[in-house]
């Protein structure tokens, strides 16, 4: 007799069995379908990419030799370097990020990207390049720029001219930004006479990799602190009766206004730098005590787009820091005052949306992230941890992610 219900079964197992394997083969044809469909066309593949972290960015960058000219791409590093963004500071070369909960990774541990026996340190910082230098004299000092998140870096030729040239540079700043100067600058402005006002500016250029003579000597008395490229120029904070800045394209050195408080006392009214200059977002910011009676109360200015004057901002108080961070307040410096209060702002960091923006502020120890519109704080850093004084704003540089190559 034949067994025909064993045979029935064996017959079943088996159209499992291709079933399965079937099955299995056409997930895997959908699957590799799906991929070669996104891999093939480069707009959804580039919609799929600006969603990852930059750090994933760099990785993919090895996948294919199409994926690296995708990647390194100037439509794509526009579009992600455009992304809304908020990484953090350099304070000397440790990095702080602006959100204290999502802690992101530091792009560098120490600035060892170039073995320079004096070590390293920033000096400036422009829409995701840094400006550094060695620790050593003028005579000597070597200059470099250098991109955190891709970990590039170029040395700098020196000003021309030898030694005794070197010693007279009174500025470094760098220019750089993705639509406007793509290829970096550095601008140097260096004293004609060792203690005299006339003054000379060089512009090095990564496009033609030389040092130039930018224009005619000048004369001016200004210290040339606190330099911010914005707008197609580099703007020196004012500190002095005519404050300056200099447009890069058309290589021209004019007058930078003063707000109205600042211009009725012929220039910077306590004699020194704001309490805080610098860019953000495309706006550049000017912050200022309101009045002498009360260092709290701080006034935002920000400058015409056509360099014409500046506009009140916003208006800050910062009255609810001193009971939540008592530290701050200090009795002994001013006897004239009943409470000095010591602070810093370290950065003025606009958001994508306007009820966003928010001040970095420096207090004894602490670094504190303040909301301009709802007042609201927090603690973002504990400085003690690192440094046993205060910081100044020299020694804070803010860090943006940009996958900008040179």
């Amino acid at each position: 007799m034949v067994n025909t219900r064993g045979k029935i079964k064996k017959a079943q197992n088996m159209r499992k069995i291709c079933f399965s394997h079937a099955s299995t083969e056409d997930s895997s044809y959908q699957s590799t379908r799906s991929g070669a469909l996104i891999g093939s066309d480069d707009d959804l593949l580039i919609k799929i990419l600006l969603l990852l972290p930059v750090t994933s960015i760099l990785r993919f960058k090895s996948v294919s030799k199409h994926w690296q000219w995708l990647l390194s791409h100037r439509r794509f590093t526009l579009l992600y370097d455009n992304l809304p963004k908020y990484p953090g500071l350099f304070v000397r070369n440790i990095y702080i990020p602006f959100d204290a909960a999502n802690q992101s990774t530091p792009p560098f541990r120490s600035l060892d990207f170039y073995f320079d026996p004096c070590g390293i340190k920033i000096i400036q910082s422009c829409n995701g390049l840094l400006l550094c230098c060695s620790d050593r004299s003028k005579r000597a000092r070597k200059y470099y720029v250098f991109n955190p998140t891709t970990k590039q870096f170029s040395i700098i030729p020196s000003v021309p001219g030898g030694r005794n040239v070197r010693r007279t540079i009174r500025f470094m700043g760098l220019a750089f930004h993705q639509t406007d100067c793509v290829h970096y600058k550095v601008v140097c402005i260096r004293g004609v006479e060792p203690m005299g006002e006339l003054c000379q500016i060089k512009i090095y250029s990564s496009e033609v990799g030389k040092w130039k003579i930018s224009s005619e000597s000048f004369s001016a008395n200004c210290s040339f602190t606190c330099g911010v490229y914005w707008n197609g120029a580099i703007h020196w904070a004012p500190s002095c009766h005519n404050p300056l800045y200099f447009k890069i394209a058309g290589e021209q050195l004019q007058t930078l206004a003063l707000p109205p408080n600042m211009a009725s006392f012929g220039g910077f009214h306590r004699g020194a730098t704001p309490l805080y200059f610098g860019e953000s977002r495309g706006h550049l910011h000017l912050v200022d005590t309101a009045n002498d009676e009360n260092h709290l109360h701080l006034i935002v200015y920000e400058m015409m787009s056509d360099h014409s004057g500046w506009f009140l901002k916003f208006q800050v108080e910062l009255d609810d820091l001193p009971e939540a961070f008592p530290e701050m307040i200090n009795s002994y410096l001013y006897q004239s005052s009943p409470y000095y209060y010591q602070f810093n702002v370290f950065d003025v960091v606009r958001g994508e949306k306007e009820e966003d923006t928010f001040m970095v502020v420096r207090i004894p120890g602490k670094l504190i992230r303040y909301n301009v519109h709802d007042k609201s704080f927090k603690q973002i850093f504990n400085l003690t941890v690192y440094f046993s004084f205060p910081e100044s704003n020299s020694n804070v540089h803010r860090y943006t992610e940009t996958l900008t190559s040179f």
